[in-house]
């Protein structure tokens, strides 16, 4: 399947609420778009972890993700614990790709989802791995990371994060939680 158009912010789509999937057989082809459009993604601009089928118009409660060398098909996802212990970062989006956004999120989730199969699965994740998930599922419910920022300054342009934040020692290509 080709890669898709990324919607940018501004697109009112993006504020939509998706829908919940009712069968593999429907998330099938968009699951194939959401990782062209990913690799798309990073090989044009160097970093990428996740992608919501709302953000390449499909206002679907569909997530694809690749994180530490595992690939991930979520369908209809949802939260079954968001931990009390908050941490704070550099977020940024495919949607506003050279803006990152100072923010909170919770430590620990727990997400249950259905995977290609159709069968529900349980997911445990920690640090930036949570950060993924919620960023995501955010976008599913029409949330932007722009929308939990911690306040006035909570905004950066890429250049600026890189030359402000970003340790010399570290690789230039994305901040530390790019989703």
């Amino acid at each position: 399947m080709p890669a898709r158009r990324i919607l940018q912010l501004g697109d009112p789509l993006l504020r939509a609420v998706s829908v919940p999937v009712g069968t593999p057989a429907e998330a099938a082809g968009i699951f194939e778009d959401l990782r062209d459009s990913l690799h798309e993604f990073q090989r044009t601009r160097g970093f990428g972890r996740g992608i919501s089928a709302v953000q390449i118009g499909e206002t679907r409660r569909l997530i694809y993700i690749e994180f530490e060398g595992r690939s991930y098909s979520l369908r209809n996802p949802a939260y079954d614990l968001q931990s009390e212990e908050k941490f704070r970062l550099w977020d940024d989006c495919f949607s506003f790709p050279d803006l990152l956004v100072w923010l909170e999120r919770s430590q620990i989730v727990r997400v249950r989802y259905e995977d290609e199969q159709g069968a529900t699965q349980i997911l445990d994740a920690t640090g930036a791995f949570s950060e993924l998930l919620q960023h995501e599922i955010d976008h599913l419910d029409g949330i932007l990371s722009v929308d939990r920022a911690l306040g006035r300054d909570a905004f950066c342009t890429r250049d600026e994060y890189q030359r402000r934040h970003r340790p010399a020692t570290v690789s230039a290509a994305s901040p530390a939680a790019a989703q």
